[in-house]
């Protein structure tokens, strides 16, 4: 599942290598572009994992989650607006981007607002890789009413997080994937995701950033499904 202003086409890579090794593969869609919203099931056979980037674990449903036998967290959280100072400044930087989704008189303005600040959060995410080594979404065009109420309610969400989401599998082997030059996931809520799954794996990438886009996981995250093999 991908994340906040994302969609399922970024996994395209994941989907080529997973299907190369006779595996299944479904990404979940929120719908913030062209692509409609769509939540896959489980398939009976096979083990179910889950993967997931930065808030994408906190976009599905307490049924879906509770029933992954593997999950993998890439750039994740379990609250994303740490206490204290650090966790002030970025509320601010959130009521920001709210007022850039907000509704305005001119539909047009109001579209090119939204897709200003999705273009400034998306190079936030690549850094310290160039922005336009994104792959295409929402951000490549205007955005229209639809996506900017989802774009909205998650943004509230995001906000609003306090602990992993409801249903997450904590008993079941969890890999923690961190960006090591991540500005979006901040040290402090990375430091909070590690005390609250103990028991988690851990894997930093040096110099990645939020997106992983010069750095990527797959490798990682593949060898680690075939070293904890089925239950």
């Amino acid at each position: 599942m991908h994340g906040w202003s994302g969609t399922a086409a970024g996994w395209e890579p994941w989907r080529q290598e997973a299907e190369a090794r006779g595996w299944q593969w479904r990404s979940g869609e929120r719908g913030y572009g062209a692509a409609p919203p769509f939540l896959p099931a489980w398939d009976p056979q096979g083990l179910r994992v889950l993967i997931s980037h930065s808030m994408g674990a906190h976009l599905l449903p307490p049924s879906l989650l509770a029933d992954a036998e593997r999950v993998v967290l890439l750039a994740g959280f379990g609250r994303f607006v740490p206490p204290g100072r650090e966790g002030r400044q970025l509320r601010t930087a959130l009521a920001g981007m709210a007022g850039a989704l907000a509704e305005g008189p001119d539909p047009e303005e109001t579209a090119r607002r939204a897709q200003a600040l999705l273009q400034a959060f998306l190079a936030q995410a690549a850094a310290p890789d160039p922005a336009n080594m994104m792959p295409l979404g929402p951000a490549d065009q205007p955005v229209g009413p639809e996506a900017r109420r989802r774009l909205r309610d998650d943004l509230a969400l995001l906000a609003a997080t306090a602990d992993l989401p409801k249903g997450f599998p904590e008993q079941v082997p969890v890999l923690l994937v961190e960006a090591g030059d991540d500005q979006i996931v901040v040290p402090a809520v990375r430091e909070l995701l590690r005390q609250r799954l103990p028991a988690a794996e851990r894997i930093v990438l040096p110099g990645a950033g939020h997106a992983f886009l010069t750095t990527p996981p797959l490798a990682a995250v593949l060898q680690w499904l075939e070293r904890t093999g089925p239950p």
